[in-house]
């Protein structure tokens, strides 16, 4: 008996949710920042056994779109509700039901499994944790809930083969090789938006998409060269930096995380473009990816 099936994660900004994931499928899927709307796509991480594969997706943070990006956005989180065989509802000790009631309620009318994952519980003690149990009991009274600490890797297992229990019968729905849907190319600009959102203060990493534009493949390198698009000249100087400073420091530290990712020595060059208002600029938000209908 082979069994299979689409497990989607969901639930608020910064509640940890591209931590679990990696957790779960034990490689690098998703970047991780603590800042809120690091995740942009639903990203597909694929964990195969003998007799089980596990298509985990993870999704952007539930927001109230304030324009078309995040419309894209809170798009991929809702069509994650329409195609899982287990929701993966996470929260954490910070997080408020209240934030997006709307989504909640969405979750609570799931038909199919849901697991709610009260994440970073190595911030609270045990009558906290009961508190908060308690309260989610009463909010999903359908859901199972489990504990954890996607950092530190605590109860995840358990949690791991209980998912493995809840798959349907199914034959794989992708090779069993496959470690995710997205091309190479997409990791890439993932680590080096990652970069951004790490050394760039306010605005700036919101304001940025990154593009591949060459990636040419040789028995011992790979030669990469990637456009970093802002919406404003005032942002190409600061992301630019005095003299090329900062825009080589984001090259350096990308570099060497796509170099652990492929296990090859690569040649990156980054060149930043501005796009003016490119967020809410449908044309060229499906160009990155986006898709922009949903219910």
């Amino acid at each position: 008996m082979h069994k299979a099936g689409f497990v989607n994660i969901v639930g608020n900004p910064n509640v940890g949710k591209s931590t679990l994931i990696n957790a779960l499928v034990g490689e690098r899927i998703s970047i991780i920042t603590s800042k809120a709307q690091t995740t942009r796509h639903r990203i597909m991480g694929i964990v195969n056994g003998d007799d089980y594969q596990i298509v985990y997706s993870d999704t952007p943070g539930v927001l109230k779109p304030n324009y078309k990006l995040q419309e894209s956005m809170l798009g991929f989180s809702i069509s994650a509700l329409s195609d899982a065989d287990v929701l993966l509802y996470v929260t954490d000790p910070l997080d408020t039901f209240d934030k997006n009631e709307d989504f909640l309620q969405r979750v609570k009318s799931f038909k199919e499994k849901v697991i709610l994952i009260i994440n970073k519980i190595d911030l609270i003690d045990q009558p906290k944790l009961e508190v908060l149990v308690d309260f989610w009991h009463q909010q999903l009274p359908n859901a199972e809930i489990f504990a954890v600490s996607a950092k530190e890797k605590f109860n995840v297992v358990p949690l791991f083969n209980r998912i493995k229990e809840l798959l349907p019968e199914s034959p794989p729905f992708f090779e069993k090789d496959a470690l995710t849907d997205k091309p190479e190319r997409f990791f890439v600009t993932e680590i080096i938006r990652e970069k951004i959102l790490l050394h760039y203060e306010k605005e700036i990493p919101y304001s940025v998409e990154v593009a591949v534009e060459e990636f040419k493949e040789d028995e011992n390198i790979i030669r990469i060269s990637a456009l970093i698009y802002c919406e404003r000249d005032s942002q190409k100087g600061i992301l630019i930096g005095k003299q090329g400073k900062s825009l080589r420091r984001v090259g350096i530290d990308a570099r060497k995380d796509i170099e652990t990712f492929f296990a090859k020595k690569v040649f990156l060059q980054l060149f930043v473009k501005v796009e003016k208002d490119w967020r809410n600029r449908e044309r060229k938000l499906r160009s990155f990816g986006y898709q922009l209908e949903h219910k």
